[in-house]
């Protein structure tokens, strides 16, 4: 099988080194003069220095050439969910579409999904999602992912392309609880990195902030339409775990410095990679209150990210909020 990664960041770089020693994979860079870097150092210097490319794996700049390339094979959208759309707009009208997107688009508050029926109605596509960090990927350390969509020939082409030995790939027809799970577990983890960044709070706490994350995950999931027990797999509470506790997270990373005192923009500058929590919170959060679901993390990360509420007052204003009954039975509970 052919493979297209369509993004040369850290995550699609990851999958192209992954299905290259069994499938023929070309790797699409939209900034030419990173092509080149890549195909002269064979690595990608920018987002993935430390693991080297496979011989084989080819680079491009040339989106029309990774298309062509694939035909017959399988095309990955590996750009962050801000490039999502632009990706769908000119996408090939006969060709199934799988990105590796997590987030909610900054303005309209759309889930890939929906970016996808209203841009190209009827067109197969699917995410591919779960606890996942691309160096450890890109390693071969073992990974296990699930690729969601309603049409099973591209979950089927997901898993010849992906699934193997250390990377395997299960398979979902929620595309939208894939897609929630993917997207807040971002969010909270910024929660996380505060809390764990407060010496005062303790590992009581962070088990604490993960428990309730998973709560309001869900209640946003279900209300968008999404399988309660989707939540309690990879792309959920496995995905929430790895991000909001791995060394690696971006986002945990953001909650850290910014719990350090460190202002937004120098934790961003410092990051060098897109920490898609920062961008997805707002929406999380107005998605959330348009469905009448209370969301008391995300609400007080908008509050931090916002420069509104110090972190340490954010984080125990939480814990300060009156106890209710752990398992509402309200959508909207908290």
């Amino acid at each position: 099988m052919k493979i297209a990664l369509l993004g040369a960041g850290a995550w699609g770089t990851a999958l192209a080194i992954a299905a290259a020693p069994r499938h023929p994979v070309m790797l699409w860079a939209r900034d030419p003069a990173q092509a080149v870097d890549i195909v002269h150092e064979r690595r990608n210097r920018r987002y993935l220095p430390e693991v080297p490319l496979p011989a084989g794996l080819r680079v491009t700049a040339d989106r029309e050439e990774a298309l062509d390339f694939a035909r017959g094979g399988l095309a990955v959208i590996a750009t962050p969910m801000a490039g999502l759309r632009g990706q769908l707009s000119t996408w090939p009208k006969e060709r199934a579409a799988l990105w590796l997107c997590k987030g909610f688009e900054a303005g309209s508050g759309a889930l890939g999904h929906e970016i996808a029926r209203e841009l190209r109605p009827g067109l197969p596509c699917g995410v591919l999602s779960g606890p996942s960090f691309a160096l450890e990927v890109a390693r071969g350390q073992p990974t296990a992912l699930v690729a969601a969509s309603t049409d099973a020939d591209l979950t089927a082409a997901a898993v010849e392309a992906f699934h193997g030995d250390v990377l395997r790939v299960y398979t979902s027809t929620d595309v939208v609880g894939v897609e929630v799970g993917g997207a807040v577990k971002n969010v909270l983890a910024i929660a996380t990195g505060i809390v764990d960044g407060m010496p005062e709070a303790g590992l009581n706490a962070r088990a604490a902030l993960i428990t309730r994350g998973l709560a309001e995950i869900t209640r946003l999931g279900l209300a968008l339409g999404a399988r309660a027990d989707t939540f309690m797999g990879l792309s959920g509470l496995g995905d929430l775990v790895l991000t909001a506790t791995g060394e690696l997270s971006r986002n945990r990373r953001v909650g850290l410095l910014l719990a350090a005192g460190q202002p937004l923009p120098a934790a961003l500058q410092s990051l060098g990679h897109v920490a898609e929590g920062v961008l997805s919170a707002p929406t999380v959060l107005a998605r959330a209150r348009a469905l009448g679901v209370e969301m008391p993390i995300t609400q007080a990360v908008v509050e931090v990210l916002e420069g509104r509420v110090a972190p340490v007052q954010a984080m125990m204003r939480l814990m300060a909020r009156q106890a209710r009954a752990e398992n509402a039975e309200s959508a909207s509970g908290e």
